[in-house]
C-alpha cells in the first residue's frame, strides 16, 4: 500500500464510524509519517470554558475570553494536554505553521496572552489529540472509515460545529445524508 501523506488534510469520519470519539468528527492531521499519525479533532465542544481553563492554570484574567475563543475535545489521548489553533502571526514559545495560515501553539504563554487581551482575535483549543500507530490510519482509510479532503483556515477556525461535518466532506463534493451505512442485499 502506498503512504501518501496526510499532513494538513482534514479527515471526515464517514458515517458508519463507530468510534464514539470520531462519530461525525471531522479531525486535522498535524503530523503524518511512516511511524504513525498525530490530529485533533475539530467537533467536539466541551462543557469546560476558556476561563475555566484559565482559572484551573492560575492565570489571571483580565479581559474575559471572547466567544471566538472555543474549546473541544481534541482527542482521546492525554486530555489534559492543550493545542491551540490559530491564525495569529505572532510567535509564542512553542508554535509551529501549518498550513493555508493556522499555527498550532502549545506553550502556556499563548493563553497568558489571551488572558490580557493580547492573544490571537480567535483560537480553537484542542484538549487532547487523536494518534495512530505506524500503518494505523492508513489501513482506516482502505477500510473507508474517513474521508480526507485539505484543511482551511475558516473551516477550522469559522465554522460552527454543528455544520463542521457537512461542510467538510462537502468541500470534495460529498453530501454526507446521501451516503448509506450499510450496503448489500437483505
Amino acid at each position: 500500500m502506498e503512504n501518501t501523506p496526510l499532513k494538513h488534510q482534514l479527515l471526515v469520519a464517514m458515517p458508519q464510524m463507530a468510534d464514539p470519539d470520531f462519530e461525525h468528527s471531522v479531525t486535522y492531521i498535524v503530523e503524518h509519517s511512516s511511524e504513525g499519525a498525530m490530529g485533533l479533532t475539530l467537533n467536539r465542544p466541551v462543557q469546560i470554558s476558556l476561563g475555566d481553563i484559565l482559572s484551573d492554570m492560575d492565570i489571571e484574567i483580565e479581559v474575559p475570553p471572547s466567544e471566538r475563543h472555543r474549546v473541544v475535545a481534541g482527542g482521546p489521548i492525554q486530555q489534559e494536554a492543550g493545542f491551540v489553533l490559530h491564525s495569529a502571526a505572532t510567535r509564542w514559545h512553542a508554535s509551529t505553521v501549518l498550513s493555508d495560515g493556522l499555527i498550532l501553539t502549545t506553550s502556556r504563554d499563548i493563553l497568558e496572552a489571551i488572558a490580557i487581551g493580547e492573544g490571537p482575535e480567535q483560537s480553537l483549543i484542542c484538549l487532547g489529540y487523536a494518534g495512530w500507530d505506524a500503518g494505523q490510519l492508513e489501513q482506516e482509510l482502505v477500510d473507508n472509515a474517513w474521508l480526507s479532503t485539505p484543511a482551511s483556515r475558516e473551516l477550522v477556525l469559522d465554522t460552527p460545529f454543528e455544520q463542521t461535518w457537512h461542510a467538510a466532506a462537502a468541500r470534495i463534493g460529498v453530501d454526507m445524508s446521501l451516503i448509506a451505512t450499510q450496503a448489500g442485499h437483505s
